[in-house]
């Protein structure tokens, strides 16, 4: 890992943040040949329940840059289905094995292990550097556009081209830039927490709609990791009432996990997601773009939020960066990203909203029992065909991206064969797309 960056640090193209928008940026501008700083804020990438479901869109990006094997031999869980209980009932609502990609299936991985898999490949670039624990703090602005980043230690590292605002749901770099923001509401906040695999056979991912609550399960292997949907706000009203009266709700909500919840003995074992739903209503000014969660904060709703921030990588790459390799401005098309970019995330935030205005809010905000399976929900059981709606929207989304961006130097092939650095090369995608091929089988 590089050092934090002394003062007047340049490359052609900073990035602040090295989340999956920043760290998937970082590798494809480098790879077309881009000098490329990423700057993250922390010493490592080990931060615990952030999203890590990496969607069949995102395997298929991995897949069109030659490492979805690798990819696949790091420990993960699969999942191809989602299942929602209700009344006592298991519903179907998503069937993923009917997507017409390779990888029919949501890869469950630790985000720790996704970015330090999309750093590795990143380094073989000689046009990367990662700097950690280089928190960007503010913009520097030259003659009418932005021209680098401010740090926390005092450093400044300076853009020659563009600094791309990859900084998370709550951008200090959006804010400094005066980037109007539309807040859309968020009714819910998250509580996250882990739970050991108990005596119960039930292991399908999905959620439970419980009285007056709705508790998401992802089957992590040997152990659950879980969302409990609570209010907005109403975070401190439920800590107040005790670690012990939380393990009852849990219990009293999803019956299978009771044996379970006494693993959970402290609050520290719970985290808080204050959930956001909101959009820039402009994404760039002169020298600066702004991307992922920056952008666009999403719900966790569909757990669509990382997969969402690498298609604005891979938009991004595809539309900057050969003009930037060959030294072109690039001004002029920062708006085309987002004009690619805006529709996919207003139709999935539709989506996401629906779901908070329809379904959350009546059953978490208002504490609605549901003691029979509604009419929608039974619908997904009297006609399979509509699990591949959700299915196509949660696993590709809308108008998803394909790797179009050239591959100026190859980094060295493991063997030693074959093209290495300082080779030129053409895009490694036709400009139609990649060649389809048949779906994988799942491994875990």
């Amino acid at each position: 890992m590089a050092k934090a960056p002394s003062t007047r640090t340049q490359h052609d193209l900073v990035i602040a943040g090295g989340g999956p928008a920043g760290m998937m940026a970082g590798l494809l501008f480098a790879r077309a040949g881009v000098p490329t700083l990423v700057l993250e804020k922390h010493g490592d990438f080990l931060r615990d329940f952030r999203g890590d479901t990496v969607h069949p869109s995102t395997l298929e990006l991995i897949d069109e840059l030659g490492f979805l094997d690798e990819f696949l031999k790091r420990p993960h869980d699969e999942i191809d289905s989602l299942t929602a209980r209700v009344a006592n009932e298991r519903i179907q609502l998503a069937d993923l094995t009917h997507l017409p990609v390779k990888c029919r299936f949501v890869a469950l991985m630790p985000q720790w292990d996704f970015l330090d898999f999309l750093a590795e490949k990143a380094k073989l670039y000689p046009a990367f550097t990662l700097a950690m624990n280089s928190e960007a703090v503010d913009l520097i602005a030259e003659g009418g556009r932005i021209g680098g980043v401010r740090l926390a230690d005092g450093g400044e590292a300076r853009a020659r081209k563009l600094v791309i605002a990859a900084d998370g749901r709550s951008s200090v770099l959006r804010e400094k830039a005066g980037l109007p923001l539309q807040d859309l509401g968020a009714p819910i906040d998250v509580f996250w927490f882990r739970l050991p695999k108990g005596a119960s056979d039930y292991n399908e991912t999905g959620g439970t709609f419980g009285a007056g609550t709705f508790i998401v399960q992802l089957n992590r292997g040997d152990y659950w990791q879980c969302a409990y949907v609570v209010p907005k706000g109403a975070a401190d009203e439920v800590r107040a009432r005790g670690i012990a009266a939380f393990r009852e709700d849990v219990a009293r909500a999803v019956p299978d996990l009771a044996d379970v919840t006494p693993t959970l003995e402290s609050w520290d074992q719970v985290k808080l997601l204050s959930v956001s739903l909101d959009r820039l209503i402009q994404w760039s000014r002169p020298g600066l773009l702004a991307i992922g969660d920056a952008a666009h904060a999403m719900s966790p709703v569909g757990g669509v939020g990382i997969n969402l921030a690498v298609q604005d990588a891979v938009a991004a790459a595809n539309i900057l960066a050969g003009p930037m390799a060959r030294g072109e401005d690039v001004d002029p098309l920062l708006a085309k990203v987002q004009d690619r970019r805006q529709l996919p995330v207003k139709l999935v935030q539709g989506v996401q909203k629906i779901v908070h205005d329809r379904i959350l809010t009546p059953l978490v905000v208002r504490k609605a029992v549901l003691d029979k399976v509604p009419l929608p929900l039974r619908l997904f059981k009297l006609f399979p065909i509509l699990r591949r709606i959700p299915a196509r929207i949660v696993g590709l989304g809308f108008r998803r991206e394909h790797i179009r961006s050239p591959e100026a130097v190859l980094h060295p092939s493991p063997s030693g064969e074959g093209p290495g650095v300082g080779d030129v090369v053409r895009s490694s995608s036709s400009p139609t797309g990649p060649t389809p091929t048949p779906p994988l089988k799942g491994r875990g």
